[in-house]
């Protein structure tokens, strides 16, 4: 009892302003009860029937903690996970835990994909609930920009729901600087395909890995990633359009750090 109170107060800050998605006012009224208890009371919970109040809520509310749905009338828990991912909403990459009593492989997996970070199945108990609740409160996962997805790494998604293997071999609960230059390198390879079809994600995803390989750049004493990294961010402008020739010269010279035996194409 002493140690779940204690985690009652770790988790307090987190519940501050939450947001379910949900058609069904009892899911909704049960969760809200869940989440204040936990609480004390404080927890501020805000409803939305279908994805349309939803993506007008998120931009009111800006939530530290998203539940949604998988599926409803109205409603696609996926399709909207990609849409507040990809959206330039303040709450883009806040938690997100998806409630379904539908918990098949396909919904976990499609979740995952879509940036959802954990999957909580109907009917659950308080201690399922404070299961994902420390996964994704009190365990932050890294964040991955890239173009075909946007969301916290696959690699760590831990949902009890979730017994298949895990997605890469390099998979760990802490990423080495190696790994993460790699997984950098293979987004700016793959954004660089959606440059002319996709500008707007393309733009914050190679943005998002110039900072992340300036970083693994300082921390490995290697002075000539770190400054390829900046190169790159230099040439994606805020607004308008780049200089198209130098900006592929920036990604072709920060590419000339890709391992050998990943040099093959495929899509991050």
């Amino acid at each position: 009892m002493l140690d779940e109170q204690r985690l009652f107060q770790k988790l307090t800050p987190k519940l501050q302003k939450v947001l379910v998605v949900d058609p069904a006012p009892v899911g909704v009224k049960l969760l809200t009860e869940l989440l204040r208890t936990i609480s004390g009371g404080s927890a501020q919970v805000w409803s939305a029937p279908n994805e349309g109040k939803a993506m007008q809520m998120v931009q009111v509310v800006d939530p530290q903690l998203i539940f949604l749905e998988h599926a409803g009338p109205g409603l696609d828990g996926a399709r909207l996970t990609r849409l507040i991912r990809r959206s330039d909403f303040a709450c883009r990459e806040v938690p997100v835990i998806m409630v379904t009593g539908e918990a098949t492989a396909a919904a976990i997996l499609g979740a995952r994909d879509a940036g959802v970070h954990e999957f909580l199945r109907k009917p659950y108990t308080m201690k399922d609930l404070l299961r994902r609740l420390e996964a994704v409160s009190l365990k932050p996962r890294d964040w991955v920009e890239a173009v075909q997805y946007v969301g916290p790494d696959r690699r760590r998604f831990n949902s009890a729901e979730y017994a298949g293997p895990r997605k890469r071999k390099s998979d760990a609960d802490t990423t080495s600087d190696a790994a993460r230059m790699l997984q950098a390198l293979k987004i700016v390879r793959a954004a660089a395909g959606a440059l002319k079809t996709d500008w707007a994600q393309a733009r914050r995803a190679l943005l998002a890995q110039a900072a992340m390989l300036h970083k693994v750049g300082q921390s490995s004493a290697n002075p000539g990633l770190a400054e390829a990294a900046a190169t790159l961010a230099q040439e994606l402008p805020a607004e308008g359009q780049p200089n198209w020739r130098a900006l592929e010269a920036a990604i072709i010279a920060i590419l000339q750090y890709m391992p050998k035996e990943a040099a093959a194409p495929r899509a991050a």
